[in-house]
């Protein structure tokens, strides 16, 4: 089982920068991929950026270019930098990891990002 610890939510104003961190412990593997979705109010919950463990990334395209993923190994740590914050990147951003051959995730108890003057 795989226990991830999310941190480093809050209130920012629109413009701002904002970086999530995520810890992962327990049976966590070296392959294992790792990223984050977010889930607005009233919203499904939505992917925001997916990292290897070689650092390839992938970002949903409301957000490439604004934000940075970035991942230790092997502590496995993945570290979400967010720029240029608006309105709409509100929300609850959920740590995840997901094993490559059976595609199983465990998910963080997310942290709340708040964009607001």
């Amino acid at each position: 089982q795989v226990q991830l610890a999310e941190s480093g939510g809050g209130l920012v104003q629109p413009g701002g920068s904002l970086t999530l961190s995520c810890a992962a412990s327990g049976s966590i593997l070296s392959n294992d991929l790792m990223g984050w979705y977010r889930q607005a109010p009233g919203k499904q919950r939505e992917w925001v950026v997916t990292i290897t463990s070689g650092g390839t990334t992938d970002y949903a395209g409301s957000v490439d270019g604004r934000f940075t993923i970035s991942r230790t190994n092997p502590k496995d740590i993945t570290y979400l930098q967010m720029d240029s914050l608006n309105p709409k990147d509100a929300a609850v951003y959920y740590c995840f990891s997901r094993r490559v051959r059976t595609a199983e995730y465990s998910w963080g108890q997310g942290t709340q990002v708040t964009v607001s003057s």
